[in-house]
């Protein structure tokens, strides 16, 4: 999936979005995270502690992610940019993401993008 160069520019320009999992139990998890979109339009999500955290768990189970990224303008000029796909867990590579982080991450295979207020 590719985004549109005025999703890549403002995904590039935010630091948090809020990642949603699917725990073991068929429930929706929604957390806010950091989050880096790449050059070739996957995502990664990394912290502290990651591989202890529910999220890294859920997608053990089932590795469908979605994640939102947005604001508001003002004086109220709503903007997102909502990101489906598959996460792969991986054990290396974390520890790139930011400081402190854990070498555990998850890297986001995209599938679908959808987004408002972002391509003008």
């Amino acid at each position: 999936m590719t985004f549109t160069q005025a999703q890549f520019d403002y995904l590039r320009s935010q630091r948090l979005c809020r990642l949603a999992t699917v725990g073991a139990d068929g429930r929706p998890h929604v957390v806010p995270t950091s989050f880096r979109v790449n050059d070739d339009g996957t995502v990664d999500i990394g912290g502290h502690d990651f591989a202890k955290r529910k999220k890294w768990r859920d997608v053990g189970h089932n590795a469908w992610v979605s994640l939102v990224v947005d604001d508001v303008l003002p004086p109220w000029r709503p903007r997102f940019v909502e990101i489906r796909g598959q996460a792969e867990r991986r054990e290396t590579g974390g520890t790139d993401l930011g400081p402190g982080f854990d070498p555990e991450h998850f890297h986001i295979i995209v599938e679908k993008v959808s987004s408002f207020g972002i391509d003008g």
